[in-house]
């Protein structure tokens, strides 16, 4: 039995396949791959693929645009060694470390015109990281261009928010 279509029903089907010749479709590169160009979201932040480890951390701080690149592998060195074996993941665009089996204690995140490092438990530093969050736990440090910020106390900061219970994300 042959199938009927009303006139009605052949423009659309006309219009839809015109939408899909004259649209260029987006490609996207494997993530991690040397030819892969990450795609920069609202503020700069890299569009990183989730994964767990070193190698997505990298590609997210190699990819942060401009002089956040070179803050972001300062903060990474910084978190590195003070927290010997700190676990680190790339999940909502952000990187993420944390201690394995107790959860996140801390992330980063790009804006258009800062850095911002995310302590879960930050009310429970001392001193308190400056920056309020909604959440009733959560403290900020936002990182600018020309900020000279203070990595001792950072350093201070990312030791006693690893040994916090951390986030389960």
């Amino acid at each position: 039995m042959a199938k009927r279509t009303s006139k009605a029903s052949a423009e659309v089907t006309k219009k839809v396949a015109a939408a899909n010749v004259t649209r260029p479709r987006k490609t996207v590169a494997e993530p991690h791959s040397p030819a892969a160009e990450p795609v920069l979201l609202s503020g700069g932040n890299p569009q990183i693929a989730k994964g767990y480890g070193d190698a997505p951390v990298q590609a997210y701080i190699a990819a942060m645009p401009g002089w956040k690149s070179d803050v972001g592998r300062r903060l990474d060195g910084l978190i590195v060694r003070t927290v010997p074996g700190v676990h680190k993941a790339v999940k909502w665009n952000s990187p993420f470390y944390g201690i394995e089996g107790e959860g996140w204690f801390l992330s980063l995140h790009c804006f258009t015109k800062y850095i911002k490092v995310a302590f879960f438990r930050g009310t429970s530093l001392r001193p308190v990281p400056p920056g309020r969050s909604k959440q009733k736990e959560v403290r900020y440090l936002d990182i600018h261009e020309d900020d000279q910020f203070d990595e001792a106390r950072l350093a201070r900061w990312v030791r006693q928010a690893s040994r916090l219970p951390g986030e389960r994300m």
